[in-house]
């Protein structure tokens, strides 16, 4: 069969998450000779075949796996020696016979012979290489002492960058920020006391309260003030955590646990713990201390930069996500945007194609590039590339991603320095398969995934779509762009929905407009890392030449995340993903038909415009939400609070923040919410207030109002930097404080002035002994807000010898009769029933997350609630709330379900 294929696109390739795309450096660019004929698919059965043995074999039996493979190599030998026996026999009839009778016969089925050989060969290879790395883990003494939850002091070897876990909301806190590391484990002394040699992959896990390793930069000596001074001391211990460079090693005590999941890389976890302090035996080899040395410089280089570039620009030259925001990652995230903060083919093919230039052209005279400038032969570029693809893996990592971005270069290197023509798809398949041979592991990574099935679009989909939309009249680079961009979406979308449950409705768009700036990008921050060590200026001026760049691509993901159409939510399991690709087949198929008619073509893309737009108006005819006239609004934020208060047209007061910046986010852009007069937050616990960032997000914020009881103390703590670096005033409420805007009225119901301090004459005086608090809820902000002629009664966590105070608080007698009640403390059993029957609401809205492990709402609070004749609704059923109607009695009230 010929080697042909399509010339490769320059157009991006999505992917959600730390997927990447890995696109081959010829696929930009192929000679014309390649567009006839059909594709050479010989080696794809074979790199399939062990790609899916390397999966299945990792944590097979070991007999199973020998058996396998004996059996597998037995079989391709057989039908190799088969054909060799059978080619003679031929050739000698043949002569005496009918010359070329029998080669013909021969040959008939010969090809199918040689490629299941070749399956069962690859196969065969797979399973030894998936064993043994499987049987590397799962030997030593480590798994043991895991099984036993083991007290440990051992010797571990950093084998990759450390990285923080993401910040997670459990129940009301946060759950602390950890520093994990992948490491390898070179001698382990268990707690018989013996000390065993041994080579066992571990995940590092590290505590806040851990001090930094005894030679870290992060180490502080000396005595310090307590308070602030043991944040500080922390956030030190974590940075030299950080800090750590792969190589490195180090002795630390602690706690040995089996691998989280199973089927992982990782013999163990190891917890490190702080006593006996961690210490450095051994630093680092001497290429990490220079990559560690170039990747410290582009970071100096980047710090005088904007917010943006400042966090981007690490991101898309080494994959250094260190200063990426929540915020700034959940944008490209939701654009599908995130392979451009992982290091990928792209990054590489970039740099190769600055040496090299158009890789089609790579063989001819007018080849272009630096090379030809530099006087170098073919043979001696290649040598140059392959010096800078090593380069390129030692400065960022030998990680999974880079590993796949230098095996598809190698594969492209090779065919150029060896000057024969090359076959993307061929090329494609042997970097499979080398890559899964060299690292089983790969074979159950979605990143691996994604990355052969993004490659495997541009090459085989895209360009059979780029030259359907030439002959329709787009012009050939568009055409060119719009068939990757498209053909990679189809093609990893199925996958994407797995990891996220969700189908960005941007992606293309957003990957066509980032596109075009993530070359200069590149190109100019590699410029900028290079420079670092020699000349900081130099540098600086060169990062800052690749901020513009950079903070296009940052400014096209938070414009696409904050259309309110971005993306639909999807069954986030393999029987979704079947779904969606039977779904984007069906798309496919009609759209080959529809392109026939460019009337049907513009109103099928107005109306995609619409659902991803959502002009307010039209959807709130289309879908009844938010009604008109809406007065109060709880938003599903899952379990916590947040609720908003309508102030005008675009403008409402937001009460708590809930957990999650992206589940509130969505709702105050349902809600049409683009202005923020004041922003309260009832207390600290991480279920109201974690979820700041989504209320700031593309809003202006005239005011933050919180309780005068800072706990929990990092919680608190994240509010007010978040203020400050805002210039966003910071106030706190106390009960007697009456505010308005627009046509909202409220009056703050607690918590009280502090026991002991000066009288204030703006507030009345408060009747009656103030409990202490014990927690965060006993100094929840209480209101009693009046809107449009509604009495609504917001509670915020509350316990009940709080609310027995509130009954006796100066402002007890407002408190009958109201007409919407914001149940406290999403509905527990701990209320006070006398508090209950004084409001006897007329609705009683509880914000509780589905599946909750607390039991809220307790059944005895609903039933309290109902007894006294309040309608009862939850979001954890009911979805998002909007209140509208009037108050009193006779007045008439509505709710309307999300």
């Amino acid at each position: 069969m010929s080697s042909a294929t399509g010339a490769g696109p320059p157009g991006a390739v999505t992917a959600r998450g730390p997927e990447v795309q890995e696109v081959l450096p010829e696929a930009r660019e192929a000679p014309r000779g390649d567009r006839a004929g059909p594709l050479d698919l010989r080696l794809v059965p074979p790199a399939l075949a062990a790609w899916a043995t390397a999966a299945l074999t990792l944590d097979a039996p070991a007999g199973w796996t020998a058996a396998l493979a004996v059996v597998c190599l037995v079989g391709g030998a057989g039908l190799l020696s088969v054909r060799r026996g059978r080619g003679r026999r031929a050739g000698g009839a043949a002569g005496a016979e009918e010359p070329g009778h029998g080669a013909r016969a021969l040959g008939r089925f010969a090809w199918v012979r040689a490629s299941v050989a070749a399956v069962l060969l690859c196969v065969a290879a797979a399973a030894v290489s998936a064993g043994l790395h499987g049987a590397d883990v799962r030997r030593g003494p480590v798994p043991e002492l895991a099984r036993r939850y083991a007290s440990v002091t051992a010797e571990v070897e950093v084998s990759g960058d450390p990285w923080r876990s993401r910040p997670r909301v459990r129940g009301d806190h946060e759950a602390p920020v950890t520093v994990l590391a992948r490491a390898e484990v070179r001698s382990v002394e268990g707690p018989d006391g013996r000390r065993v040699r041994t080579r066992s992959p571990v995940l590092l896990v590290v505590d806040a309260d851990v001090p930094a390793p005894e030679g870290s930069a992060g180490r502080r000596s000396g005595s310090e003030e307590e308070g602030a001074a043991v944040a500080r001391r922390a956030r030190e211990a974590q940075a030299g955590w950080l800090g750590l460079l792969p190589s490195t090693r180090l002795m630390v005590g602690g706690r040995l646990a089996p691998a989280l999941t199973g089927g992982d890389r990782s013999a163990a976890v190891l917890r490190v713990r702080g006593r006996p302090g961690p210490r450095i035996v051994a630093g680092p080899s001497g290429p990490q201390r220079l990559a560690g040395r170039l990747r410290a410089g582009l970071r100096e280089a980047t710090d005088g930069l904007p917010g943006d570039a400042r966090a981007l620009l690490p991101g898309l030259v080494v994959g250094d996500t260190a200063r990426i925001t929540p915020e700034l990652d959940e944008a490209f995230k939701e654009t599908d945007l995130a392979h451009t903060l992982a290091v990928s083919g792209s990054n590489l093919t970039v740099l190769l194609a600055l040496l090299i230039g158009p890789p089609g052209l790579a063989q001819r005279a007018e080849r272009r590039g630096l090379a030809p400038l530099l006087g170098l032969s073919l043979r001696a570029t290649a040598v140059a590339a392959a010096v800078l693809t090593a380069g390129f893996v030692v400065v960022c990592r030998p990680d999974p991603s880079v590993l796949r971005a230098a095996g598809c270069g190698a594969v492209a290197l090779l065919a150029l320095a060896t000057g024969r023509r090359r076959s993307l798809v061929p090329a494609l398949a042997t970097a499979v398969l080398l890559l899964v041979l060299y690292d089983p592991w790969l074979a159950r990574g979605y990143g691996f995934l994604l990355s052969v099935l993004a490659t495997g679009a541009l090459l085989v989909l895209a360009p059979g779509w780029s030259e359907a939309l030439r002959r329709r009249g787009v012009p050939p680079r568009l055409a060119e762009a719009l068939a990757a961009a498209g053909a990679a979406q189809a093609v990893c979308a199925p996958v994407v929905a797995v990891l996220s449950a969700r189908v960005s409705l941007v992606a293309v768009p957003c990957n066509l407009l980032a596109e075009a700036a993530v070359a200069p990008a590149t190109v100019l921050g590699f410029a900028a890392l290079t420079a670092a060590p020699v000349a900081v200026p130099m540098a600086k001026a060169l990062a800052w030449c690749a901020s513009w760049p950079a903070r296009w691509i940052a400014g096209v993901a938070r414009a696409g995340a904050a259309l309110p159409g971005s993306g639909v939510d999807w069954p986030g399991s393999w029987p979704g993903a079947l779904l969606l690709a039977a779904v984007t087949v069906g798309v496919v198929l009609a759209g080959r038909r529809l392109a026939r008619h460019p009337w049907w073509c513009g109103l099928l893309g107005l109306v995609l415009l619409v659902a991803v737009v959502r002009p307010a108006p039209l959807t709130r005819v289309i879908t009844g939400w938010p009604p008109p006239g809406w007065r109060f609004a709880m938003c599903d934020v899952g379990q916590g609070d947040a609720t908003v208060l309508a102030a005008g047209d675009g403008a409402g007061v937001v009460v708590d923040a809930g957990p999650d910046p992206a589940a509130v986010d969505r709702c105050l852009r349902q809600l049409g919410i683009t202005r923020v007069p004041l922003l309260v937050l009832t207390h600290f616990h991480a279920d109201h207030v974690a979820g700041l960032l989504g209320v700031l997000r593309g809003r202006s914020v005239a005011e933050i109002e919180t309780t005068g009881f800072q706990e929990p103390a990092e919680q608190a703590e994240f509010i007010g930097k978040e203020a400050a670096r805002r210039h966003i005033p910071l106030t706190r409420a106390v009960a007697g404080e009456e505010r308005r805007t627009g046509p909202l009225a409220w009056q703050v119901l607690w918590p009280p002035p502090d026991i002991g301090a000066p009288p204030d004459p703006r507030f009345p005086v408060w009747a009656g002994p103030v409990p202490e608090p014990d927690g965060p809820n006993d100094a929840s902000v209480a209101m009693l807000v009046r809107a449009g002629g509604l009495r609504l009664l917001l509670l915020g966590d509350l316990e009940p010898p709080d609310q027995q105070a509130l009954l006796r608080s100066p402002a007890a007698t407002q408190l009958a009769h109201v007409d919407v009640l914001k149940v406290a403390h999403h509905g527990s059993a701990y209320q006070d029933p006398e508090l209950i029957r004084l409001a006897a609401p007329r609705v009683a809205l509880i914000s509780v997350g589905a599946g909750n492990p607390y039991g809220h709402p307790a059944p005895s609070t609903v039933a309290a609630l109902r007894a006294g004749g309040a309608l009862v609704l939850r979001t954890d059923r009911d979805g998002g709330l909007a209140v509208t109607g009037t108050g009193g009695t006779g007045g008439r009230l509505r709710v309307t379900r999300d």
